[in-house]
């Protein structure tokens, strides 16, 4: 076995210690640190942006959160400039990650981002992408109507020959990013910390809400029960790459697919 797999049980069973050199005093404040770059800023960011929302005069469902909107009107080539720019800069903290199990004498394949099992992965994430994104349009759907709310708006992009690769690329950065650091970083260090998986899980799937306030309270109690699906899919499998293949798909629907159904089905807002 190498030092790899042994760094993490396979069935997701809570390890006491990490590996030689990492101990309890390091692994809080390297989480704390990672995050504090990353998601848990964005977090902060999207709590201030409900605040600022529920304040506002108009209510909820009368407000839009655009995902993907123009960084440059009328100005198409450093619009496109500004896009991938802004990708490589929300993606880099997997970098910081892939060199923090690596100082540690991991790496990301001990929380499963490898190409060892290219079918099983694609298998798996395309099955919790339909289970996920079906599920996750109507509770959309419903607390939009209930407006708790705000009008999400996938593509708000210009109608430029680069706008469905964007789009594809922004749901590529979503799925590495969130389940690189949300499912497998932070559960496979809470788990060295001695974290009882469904306490792991919990925060976790927490975490993941968090930066989705912006969107309102139905964004954010949508992802918390994504979270713990995903949470608790990943100690079961030791893997990644299924999760972030389904966080792709679901992303990859939902951007292209608000761009051709958009005004053409009554149901979508």
């Amino acid at each position: 076995m190498d030092d790899d797999s042994a760094a993490r049980p396979a069935d997701g069973s809570v390890g006491t210690s990490g590996p030689p050199g990492l101990t309890p005093r390091l692994i809080g404040p390297e989480i704390v640190a990672v995050f504090a770059v990353s998601l848990g800023a964005s977090g902060l960011l999207s709590l201030i942006q409900l605040i600022g929302a529920l304040t506002a005069p108009k209510a909820l469902d009368s407000q839009h959160a655009v995902l993907n909107g123009s960084y440059a009107p009328g100005r198409p080539w450093l619009d496109l400039s500004l896009h991938l720019a802004q990708l490589a800069v929300n993606v880099a903290p997997v970098g910081l990650v892939a060199y923090l199990l690596a100082r540690s004498g991991e790496s990301l394949r001990t929380i499963g981002v490898d190409r060892r099992e290219p079918g099983r992965d694609l298998l798996r994430g395309t099955v919790l992408a339909a289970a996920i994104g079906g599920s996750g349009l109507a509770f959309y759907l419903a607390v939009y109507a209930s407006g708790v709310n705000l009008n999400v708006v996938p593509d708000d992009l210009p109608e430029v020959w680069w706008r469905v690769p964007v789009l594809v690329l922004g749901a590529a950065q979503n799925g590495v990013l969130e389940e690189v650091l949300v499912s497998g970083y932070l559960l496979h260090r809470l788990g060295q910390l001695g974290w009882a998986p469904w306490r792991s899980v919990v925060v976790s799937a927490v975490l993941r809400g968090s930066y989705h306030l912006y969107q309102g309270f139905g964004g954010f109690a949508g992802n918390v029960v994504m979270g713990l699906v995903f949470g608790r899919l990943y100690q079961r499998w030791g893997r990644a790459m299924p999760l972030i293949v389904a966080h792709t798909l679901i992303d990859v629907v939902a951007f292209v697919g608000y761009g051709l159904l958009h005004g053409r089905v009554s149901w979508l807002p």
